[in-house]
């Protein structure tokens, strides 16, 4: 496998920020024929890289530094009050954990979330091909937590299982639950799942302080933020 010194890293050309109105964007992503396996994407994910697929990336804009990488160390972390009130509203679900997408059951669920929560962004229209190429990854650490009501299926929590904990990659859910805060009670459940497996960290990917729709993450305390490629911790 590649080692993180060897690596090649390539640049995009500045593009249409996706979160701040406005602003153009810059990504760096690692070369696509590097091998991968779960010890190098550990170490990209302490450095701040995400995955999209197969794909590595890191934001790499000159002007701005807003995307802020963010995870919860798991043993500091305590649910508040309104986390507490989620997770008794939702503790009649269960929940079952596989290693493969199962795309008649999943992607019908991933079609309703993107097409009724998402009409605004890249990722509508939602599609069959796009499904597959954003969530799956051939590297073995990719998990889907299925949540159910009964033998209905309410919600898909995708995550890769890391060396030091797990990353969350996408939760998508039944537009008809909302009052269930299906998208809260996912990263609770990926927080209570790494303590049982003794991970320490889960990573919740970018918070960007001046788009709404990140700030759900600053809800978790204590955070961990990588601000200067240093970890500092959000009480």
């Amino acid at each position: 496998m590649a080692s993180l010194e060897d690596l090649k890293l390539y640049q995009t050309h500045p593009h249409a920020c996706s979160y701040l109105e406005g602003q153009e964007a810059v990504t760096i992503f690692v070369d696509p024929e590097a091998r991968v396996d779960q010890a190098l994407y550990s170490q990209l994910s302490r450095n701040g890289f995400r995955r999209s697929g197969e794909h590595l990336y890191r934001p790499h804009c000159s002007q701005c530094s807003q995307c802020i990488l963010t995870r919860i160390p798991v043993d500091q972390f305590e649910p508040n009050r309104s986390q507490r009130r989620n997770l008794k509203n939702n503790r009649d679900l269960h929940v079952s954990v596989d290693d493969q997408p199962d795309i008649e059951l999943d992607y019908p669920l991933y079609e309703r979330y993107i097409a009724e929560r998402h009409r605004d962004g890249d990722m509508f229209p939602p599609s069959l091909d796009q499904f597959q190429s954003f969530l799956s990854a051939e590297w073995g650490v990719t998990r889907f937590a299925r949540f159910y009501e009964g033998d209905t299926l309410v919600a898909v929590a995708v995550f890769d299982l890391l060396d030091d904990g797990l990353s969350a990659v996408y939760t998508f859910y039944d537009p008809d639950c909302e009052a269930r805060g299906l998208g809260k009670f996912a990263i609770l459940w990926q927080v209570e799942y790494a303590r049982a497996e003794n991970l320490r960290h889960v990573y919740l990917g970018y918070w960007i302080k001046n788009c709404a729709k990140m700030n759900y993450k600053i809800q978790y305390r204590p955070l961990q933020l990588l601000i200067d490629q240093r970890w500092l911790t959000l009480r």
